[in-house]
């Protein structure tokens, strides 16, 4: 059974530590999610535009890390990670030891799985652009930069915004693997719960139940959006 005295806030129960790892887990997800678009940018404009060398590469790189499992790329960043930082300081004569912190490993690895999903949502919403539209502003001399901020930017973004909803929801729910790096967010902190008072069935549906509230409010909060979006459009036409 449930034990909701070991919930509560206060010396005498976790839901202190348990709301502080919920925090972690959003500034995670966050600092993930802002990663993975940033890399998703160029990775689906690469695909797009790039010259054949470069679209094997970003080809290459989303194939990769969709086709592993993600608490390998989690392990890969961990273990890897300090080690090729120290490798790019000691060239520049640095012989100390450089530690990542869990906070930047789960950033990292997070973003680049995240990256692989933003980068195909991006992608598919610049197909369902009309080319035309291009076109007709080549024709009315704007640069290529003008072209993206005024005409394919703000359309692509629309058109993402459900799929980008999703990829928050998957990174989200990835930080539980993170864990394993030892940072304390929402999985960890129900695990030395659990470990501590010897009842993880409390502990775990806890956890449960902070990721569905997480995850409802998510999806409220890009349903907004795309009203908002939608709401633009309308008006605009």
């Amino acid at each position: 059974m449930i034990n909701f005295n070991l919930l509560i806030l206060g010396d005498t129960g976790w839901g202190d530590e348990l709301l502080i790892a919920t925090l972690m887990t959003i500034f995670v997800s966050i600092s993930a999610m802002s990663l993975g678009i940033i890399i998703a940018i160029f990775t689906a404009w690469t695909k797009i535009s790039g010259r054949f060398i470069s679209r094997l590469i970003a080809n290459f790189y989303t194939t990769v890390i969709r086709g592993v499992p993600e608490l390998l790329v989690i392990y890969l960043i961990f273990f890897g990670g300090s080690a090729g930082v120290m490798y790019v300081a000691k060239i520049f004569g640095y012989q100390g030891y450089i530690e990542l912190h869990p906070f930047t490993i789960g950033t990292i690895a997070i973003g680049l799985i995240s990256a692989t999903y933003s980068s195909e949502v991006f992608r598919g919403a610049y197909n369902v652009i009309d080319k035309g539209q291009v076109e007709a502003a080549k024709s009315l001399g704007l640069s290529k930069f003008k072209i993206f901020y005024k005409v394919l930017g703000p359309q692509i973004l629309r058109h993402a915004l459900p799929g980008l909803g999703n990829v928050w929801q998957i990174t989200l729910k990835d930080t539980a693997l993170i864990s394993v790096t030892g940072l304390v967010e929402i999985m960890r902190q129900a695990k030395i719960g659990a470990g501590s008072t010897h009842s993880p069935f409390t502990f775990y549906i806890a956890a449960a139940i902070l990721y569905i509230i997480l995850t409802t409010f998510s999806t409220k909060f890009f349903n907004k959006l795309e009203d908002v979006s939608n709401k633009s459009l309308r008006i605009s036409q």
